[in-house]
């Protein structure tokens, strides 16, 4: 098969369409012929020598993909070759098959095609698990999301209103701020423009976020802070802005605030498993329902994945990237 190697780390040009060996199921998986696959931040650090794959897991991008299920290995099943499915991975998207824990497949939703389906996996676990199932986002909670024109920003944003929430959201410029609006945002901040803390608590009578969902890290770790109410859960799943931070605990202590941090590619397969099968409980209905659906940018072909890569590192996107078989 074909897959999209990293020969030597580096710029977008270091990614190689190239000839590798067939990969083969193993116990508990599922081989996927790949017909899509998302294009996710951890990709870029990846082809960039600075986020490796978990131990045991294929050595080339892609966090997620959609396709068809051509192989069961060993001990697999509930599954059977030819359905259509979308999976969350390790590594090893792009290309034209992957193997999957099955613990980790998902049916493609009703109304949505298989293409799209590939914008799903990595947003929603990430959503879901850090929101609802760490930080137990509730209905009448205020809930702020970084970066709210991204793939991850735009599943956050309809899944917190999906439950009842008042959503905010920072993005830079009035026309991704319009496209979140479009999705269900009530309060839209300009992060190039404006101070997020203050428009905050402007907008809720100083009382700031329930929850907020993190991707910058350091660089807002003390107005994270600073916006959250009191009994707020700060949930950090990015690094953008630096990996050391300070931060005042006595505020942290005055707020009986709480501040997590999570991963989702390294975690062990019964972590994996156990989040897909929330997502596939809770996320999928609604998709179904048409109240939450994949946001998708543009679509390349995979021999295209340097120029996937270049419109992520520019941020002029708004919701996924995806790459095609």
């Amino acid at each position: 098969m074909h897959a999209i190697t990293i020969p030597v780390p580096g710029g977008p040009e270091a990614l190689v369409w190239a000839e590798v060996p067939d990969p083969a199921p193993g116990e508990g998986e599922v081989l996927v012929e790949v017909v899509a696959a998302g294009v996710n931040r951890a990709d870029l650090l990846q082809r960039q020598g600075f986020y490796d794959p978990p131990p045991g897991a294929s050595p080339y991008p892609g966090l997620e993909v959609s396709g068809r299920v051509v192989e069961l290995g060993p001990g697999v099943s509930g599954w059977a070759v030819g359905d259509e499915v979308c999976a969350l991975l390790a590594g090893g998207g792009y290309a034209e098959k992957v193997c999957v824990p099955a613990g980790q497949l998902l049916p493609v939703p009703d109304g949505v095609d298989l293409v799209e389906a590939a914008a799903l996996p990595e947003v929603t676990a990430t959503v879901w698990s850090n929101v609802f199932m760490v930080a137990h986002l509730r209905p009448g909670e205020t809930f702020l999301v970084h970066g709210g024109g991204s793939g991850i920003g735009t599943m956050a944003v309809q899944l917190a209103k999906a439950v009842g929430a008042r959503v905010a959201v920072t993005a830079g410029g009035a026309q991704k701020l319009e496209r979140c609006r479009e999705l269900g945002a009530d309060i839209l901040i300009d992060y190039r423009e404006q101070d997020f803390v203050e428009e905050l608590h402007k907008v809720t009578g100083g009382v700031g976020a329930d929850v907020i969902l993190d991707i910058i890290g350091a660089q807002y770790l003390q107005r994270n802070i600073d916006a959250l109410a009191v009994n707020g859960r700060l949930a950090v799943i990015g690094l953008q802005g630096g990996r050391k931070g300070e931060l005042d605990l006595g505020k942290l202590l005055a707020k009986r605030a709480a501040v997590t941090a999570t991963s989702l590619r390294g975690r062990p397969l019964a972590e994996k498993a156990a989040i897909v099968a929330a997502v596939r409980e809770h996320v999928w209905p609604l998709i179904a329902g048409g109240r939450v659906r994949a946001v998708v940018d543009r679509t390349l072909s995979m021999e295209e994945a340097a120029t996937a890569h270049r419109v992520v590192e520019d941020s002029t996107h708004v919701g996924k990237v995806l790459l095609t078989n």
